[in-house]
């Protein structure tokens, strides 16, 4: 069946519901992320010849390069803007602008655990006992949201860890009595837990009788012909009900890799172009990530008859590599990897590295495949065949060949050995994510409300660590530049409330060397 026979027979059966929708190019990439209220109008758009006058270039190369699309139907439009963002970050499509940056939804946060909790915005979510409310696709609702609970249950909004009498003087909120002023003894910490309690379950959906009442009261004032004060009512009715709306997580995103219609004559046409004995059933594929030199990793996956075999799936740290240096990081991580094969191949025992691949395929050109070729040398396994792909002009790179081999577009083996780059690619590229993430997270002193740059640098350099802060007294805190007596006290409680949450040091997981 044509391309365009495919397209709109696939058009057709799109819903009239929103969703997201991801364009993909000849080779599965996905090129394109984009979100719908109504998916079946949004797609069909794209493929209007009327329309073509109008595009732009980029528009019009967009469309050219769509060989195919999926698309992902969600409850809410609210929830095609979470997983539109959640997609983009995850494959970076080209086309795409908006989401490729780091920069996260909005959450709303509070630890039970601190002296007297507050409700704070964050992006980022940490394994640290707090609770959680979101991600929210829209940042203005949630804050006046925010101040609508805030009045509502008589919670602070005032920044001190813990506040005392001498903040409480200069407190608007407790004058106002807008807080119950738990800091000076007006309630009790349980008293103020409860109010916190209540916030949360309200947050949690349990605002029935809040809506009720807010649609009440904007149509008495429509009555009165109050209208300004029925579209405040309104606006404060519509922010609520988009903050309480129960959206979905997506914490992952159950999006398969493209597999090819017939991988067996994928690996019958594989072997056939690069000369070799017998289609390769294993395929191990190996990638460098690394941002200017920092968290640099690698990482191995495996293709078995043509599929992803994750369970043998690998990841590297770099131990010996300094700086950003793609070829010394292949040739550790190819060291590493076939040393592995070779103690566990010597012993006679069957191992979880012992599985020898038909076929090495190096991301890269004659420079990362010489330096793994070097490798493998040393190793005396040069019996393993080794090629290399260089991206840009999707040329394969053989030992002792000078002249890349060139494959058509439409080859069905140079498509496999995209699959198998491109997974190694984005394999390699999660780790590197999730290590900088760590680093992020690692650093509790970024939650501490007040603390800037210059102040968090003399603690980590008078201390070392964190861990070595929660151990020093408030008279060694006192002695660091830009902290008082006070000042120390009260990030000794800070780090108290956290010591009992930090979750313990990461033991190697399955899969990384």
């Amino acid at each position: 069946m044509p391309i365009a026979e495919q397209i709109r027979s696939k058009l057709s059966q799109l819903p009239h519901k929103p969703g997201v929708y991801l364009m993909k190019d000849r080779f599965g990439t996905v090129i394109y992320v984009g979100k719908a209220r109504d998916l079946r109008k949004r797609v069909s758009q794209y493929f209007h010849p009327s329309r073509r006058m109008g595009w732009d270039l980029k528009f019009n190369a967009l469309v050219e390069a769509i060989h195919e699309f999926d698309v992902h139907v969600v409850r809410s439009e609210p929830e095609a803007v979470l997983l539109e963002g959640k997609l983009i970050k995850e494959f970076h499509p080209r086309y795409n602008v908006s989401f490729r940056d780091d920069k996260r939804f909005l959450l709303l946060k509070v630890n039970l655990n601190d002296p007297i909790p507050r409700f704070t915005l964050t992006r980022l979510k940490t394994d640290d006992g707090a609770r959680y409310f979101g991600p929210f696709a829209g940042s203005g609702a949630l804050r006046r949201t925010l101040n609508l609970v805030r009045h509502k249950f008589n919670l602070r909004g005032c920044r001190p860890l813990t506040p005392n009498e001498t903040d409480y003087k200069h407190c608007l909120y407790a004058h106002l009595k807008v807080c119950t002023a738990p800091c000076i003894g007006n309630v009790t910490r349980e008293q103020y837990l409860m109010q916190v309690t209540a916030a949360c379950d309200f947050l949690d959906g349990q605002s029935r009788e809040m809506k009720e009442q807010l649609e009440a009261e904007m149509k008495k004032a429509a009555a009165a012909q109050d209208f300004e004060k029925a579209a405040q009512l309104r606006d404060t009715l519509f922010d609520l009900r988009r903050t309480t709306q129960k959206t979905e997580k997506f914490r992952r995103i159950p999006y398969k890799l493209p597999v090819a219609v017939d991988p067996d004559n994928d690996l019958e046409e594989l072997g056939k172009v690069l000369g070799l004995p017998a289609p390769p059933l294993r395929i191990e594929g190996f990638d460098i990530s690394n941002i200017s030199g920092t968290f640099a990793v690698s990482s191995m996956v495996s293709f078995k008859g043509g599929r992803p075999d994750r369970a043998n799936y690998r990841r590297f740290r770099m131990k010996t590599v300094v700086g950003q240096d793609d070829f010394a990081s292949m040739a550790e991580t190819i060291r590493r990897r076939y040393t592995r094969l070779k103690a566990e191949s010597a012993t006679g025992q069957p191992g979880k590295w012992s599985n020898v691949p038909d076929l090495i395929l190096i991301d890269g050109g004659k420079g990362q495949l010489n330096a793994a070729c070097e490798e493998l040398n040393k190793l005396g396994l040069t019996r393993i065949p080794v090629i290399g792909l260089a991206k840009e002009f999707e040329e394969i790179y053989r030992p002792g060949e000078s002249a890349p081999l060139r494959l058509s577009h439409d080859s069905s083996a140079l498509k496999l050995l995209q699959r198998v780059r491109d997974e190694s690619h984005r394999f390699a590229n999660t780790y590197n994510a999730q290590l900088r993430l760590k680093r992020i997270s690692e650093s509790i002193l970024d939650e501490y409300p007040g603390i800037g740059q210059q102040r968090k640098a003399a603690l980590l350099k008078k201390f070392g660590s964190v861990h070595r802060l929660r151990l020093a007294s408030v008279q060694d805190i006192a002695r660091v530049p830009g902290f008082g007596g006070k000042a120390a006290a009260e990030l000794k409680v800070f780090l108290e409330a956290r010591s009992s949450l930090a979750p313990p040091s990461e033991a190697p997981k399955a899969g990384q060397d």
